[in-house]
């Protein structure tokens, strides 16, 4: 069935069965990678709660989850460079392999400073588990996920979780959100 597109949306990047797929295999890579381990599976908040939801049904090994919000964006489109945790864990993560789900990953710096906070907790292993990775010409991430669901243009894209100013995250599918949505 073809997805109706919102009024606002330029054009699809990936679709439902796009994203159904994805979750799949990382659902696959990740049960197989923490065989006989309990990972705390810790999703960052709000966008990537779409993605947490479904790659924990699609993770067939023991697992523990717990939430954690930072921000560096406010209400604009680029980050701000500074990052303040607004939802800290409530799960002790000391010895614990600890798995980070993140809905995007572009200049990664946020995802670096996230990466250290929790380091500095001595946890068994911390890696990550990103739905996204957006390619940006000339630019590398900070940081190395593990896992990358799939790849995705240096376009302001919404859905699946991801947001403009709060919006759009209940969509089913990744777009490119309408340059004239957010140059207002």
């Amino acid at each position: 069935m073809a997805e109706e597109l919102h009024p606002d949306i330029e054009s699809i990047v990936l679709s439902e069965e796009d994203i159904h797929g994805i979750v799949s295999r990382l659902g696959e890579e990740i049960s197989r990678d923490y065989e006989g381990k309990n990972p705390l599976c810790v999703a960052v908040l709000k966008g990537a709660v779409v993605f947490t939801a479904d790659i924990m049904r699609a993770i067939t090994v023991p697992m523990a989850i717990d939430f954690m919000a930072v921000s560096s964006y406010g209400e604009g489109v680029k980050s701000s460079g500074v990052v303040r945790i607004v939802k800290d864990l409530d799960t002790k993560i000391e010895g614990r392999d600890v798995l980070i789900l993140e809905d995007i990953l572009d200049s990664g710096l946020t995802l670096n400073y996230l990466i250290r906070n929790l380091q500095a907790r001595n946890p068994k292993s911390v890696r990550i588990a990103t739905f996204l990775v957006k390619d940006i010409e000339g630019k590398k991430p900070a940081v190395a996920p593990s896992y990358v669901g799939a790849h995705v243009p240096d376009a302001f894209i919404v859905g699946y979780g991801l947001d403009y100013a709060e919006r759009y995250r209940n969509l089913p599918y990744i777009g490119v959100l309408k340059p004239e949505v957010y140059e207002k």
